[in-house]
């Protein structure tokens, strides 16, 4: 089973905006700092679910293990409903792409456990940045 560690940040809410992926399993691991433009953190945390999903789809994964310390997220995925209005199109675009898996779980994690995925969604703040000068 693929396992993928997903993160959103944002330096300032909207702000310059960063999506951190960080998925393991076949004895490898992969890291993917993508920046993202000016949003707000929640809506960062969806784009890297999204991104991550695109990812593992590209790559051929069938069964994958999600893990996130957006509670956010999460619940939104559970629950299949986002509240916020906002939110709603990217939640509906990543429920259809985790039906495109033969196995698909999603797990909330503290923060702590997932600072892999934090660090390279801070460098793709980082990375946002640059490309702006």
């Amino acid at each position: 089973m693929i396992e993928v560690y997903i993160d959103g940040a944002s330096a300032g809410n909207p702000g310059p905006s960063g999506a951190g992926i960080f998925i393991k399993g076949h004895g490898s691991a992969d890291r993917y700092s993508l920046p993202l433009g000016i949003m707000s953190n929640h809506e960062a945390e969806f784009h890297a679910f999204i991104k991550a999903l695109e990812i593992c789809l590209e790559n051929g994964y069938s069964v994958v293990s999600f893990r996130t310390d957006s509670e956010l997220v999460n619940r939104a995925v559970e629950k299949e409903f986002a509240k916020n209005k906002n939110f709603a199109p990217l939640l509906e675009k990543a429920l259809d792409l985790t039906k495109k898996f033969d196995l698909f779980f999603m797990k909330w994690i503290p923060s702590l456990e997932n600072k892999m995925a934090d660090e390279l969604a801070r460098l793709a703040i980082r990375k946002n940045k640059q490309e702006e000068n």
